[in-house]
């Protein structure tokens, strides 16, 4: 199946459009569309985005190194850097502050109808992202690069087989949501 996936575009095309639809439902009703969980959660008043990303990220470590496992996936990690993540990391949070949205809840709100999502967010994001690529040249030659750390995972890093960190994550995310649960986040 996946090597068919592989060799027919316009099915990657419709399969990412079907998967764009499911996920921004799915926003839509984990309430995680609505500005006011966004503020919510910047003021740590309201965690459920939290919520959803760690829940997210449990599930696609787990599926994604068992596909690896079955060799139904291969991952490719990308070169990071320090400095690639003060940018990014800047970039998405001054957006995340000045809106009150994220990259996905802002596409998520715009489909719903929130015209600050779409006018203010996806019109930024456009905007955004023709600003970096017409510097990407001479950002890539001052800063991105600045403290590489290649393409090291966690599991490279430590010496240890990926699932002794998979599980340890796994754990610590579960120890997060039992304890936002607790503290009635």
């Amino acid at each position: 199946m996946l090597t068919t996936l592989h060799q027919k575009k316009s099915l990657q095309l419709l399969m990412g459009l079907l998967t764009g639809i499911a996920f921004g439902f799915l926003l839509q009703k984990g309430n995680v569309t609505n500005y006011d969980v966004i503020i919510g959660q910047l003021l740590f008043r309201n965690m459920i985005v939290v919520k959803i990303m760690l829940t997210a990220v449990l599930v696609a470590m787990i599926g994604i190194h068992a596909m690896k496992a079955f060799g139904l996936a291969t991952l490719n990690p990308k070169p990071g850097s320090v400095g690639k993540s003060i940018i990014g990391g800047l970039l998405f949070g001054v957006g995340f502050g000045l809106l009150g949205y994220c990259p996905g809840t802002v596409i998520g709100a715009a489909g719903q109808g929130s015209l600050d999502a779409l006018l203010g967010g996806v019109i930024g994001i456009l905007i955004g992202t023709g600003l970096f690529a017409a510097q990407y040249q001479q950002l890539n030659e001052s800063i991105l690069q600045k403290g590489d750390f290649g393409t090291k995972t966690l599991p490279d890093v430590f010496k240890v087989n990926e699932w002794v960190v998979i599980i340890h994550v796994a754990l610590l995310i579960i120890g997060l949501l039992i304890g936002l649960e607790i503290a009635g986040l």
